[in-house]
């Protein structure tokens, strides 16, 4: 893996949280945090998940101080979490934009679950982060689903599609 792959499928996971949060700005706020079953307890709460994980992971890696804990509580409304969210995107853009592919095999000493100390690459963090939130924005669109909204297709093939300026299928 390389920075530029990594730069890609962080691109591309940006590109989809976009899309998918286009498809919950006509949600009012209460159907944005309604309690619901799964992990998170609602859509927010879940989107919460998504941007505290990816700033953990950053700033891990030395691209951003973590600074408060995010509670999901502090996002009544979808614009006040891409108020935050947008500043962890341009910190993830420019953490990677300073990286050299020599640099992905560093190894990040970080505390992993239970205080115990752990050590991974620097690059297989990234991927992790990276990847982290394909998982929960299917979640989301589960949710979208049960309230009566279509999610849209955010499949990678579809984001290569229109990078390129052609149809996917």
């Amino acid at each position: 893996m390389t920075v530029r792959d990594l730069y890609t499928l962080f691109d591309y996971s940006y590109w989809a949280n976009e899309k998918l949060l286009r498809r919950i700005e006509p949600l009012t706020p209460e159907a944005f945090t309604r309690p619901v079953a799964g992990s998170y307890r609602s859509i927010r709460n879940t989107l919460v998940h998504v941007l505290s994980t990816e700033w953990g992971w950053l700033s891990r890696c030395g691209g951003l101080e973590r600074g408060r804990r995010l509670e999901a509580d502090d996002y009544p409304t979808l614009e006040s979490l891409r108020r935050d969210w947008r500043p962890v995107e341009a910190h993830m853009r420019a953490f990677l934009d300073g990286l050299e592919d020599a640099d992905l095999a560093r190894m990040v000493v970080y505390t992993g679950a239970g205080g115990a100390k752990r050590s991974m690459p620097l690059g297989a963090l990234l991927h992790h982060a990276a990847n982290h939130a394909v998982h929960h924005r299917g979640q989301v669109a589960l949710l979208l689903r049960e309230l009566g909204h279509t999610p849209g297709n955010v499949d990678l093939l579809f984001y290569y599609a229109e990078k390129r300026g052609v149809p996917a299928w």
